[in-house]
């Protein structure tokens, strides 16, 4: 197989994980009080900790 095809795929999978992690933020703080704008915020944060394994 081509070796661009093995470069791009991984990176074209982490944009689009990265895009639907964005527009979660956006939909879930979109209309929202300050206070609650950063507990979602906190949330994210917390997920991407977990998703990491630092916690």
């Amino acid at each position: 197989m081509n070796p661009v095809v093995w470069a791009l795929v991984p990176m074209a999978g982490l944009a689009c994980v990265a895009l639907a992690a964005v527009l979660m933020v956006f939909v879930a703080t979109r209309g929202c009080a300050s206070a609650e704008r950063a507990r979602v915020l906190r949330a994210v944060a917390e997920v991407i900790r977990a998703v990491w394994g630092k916690r």
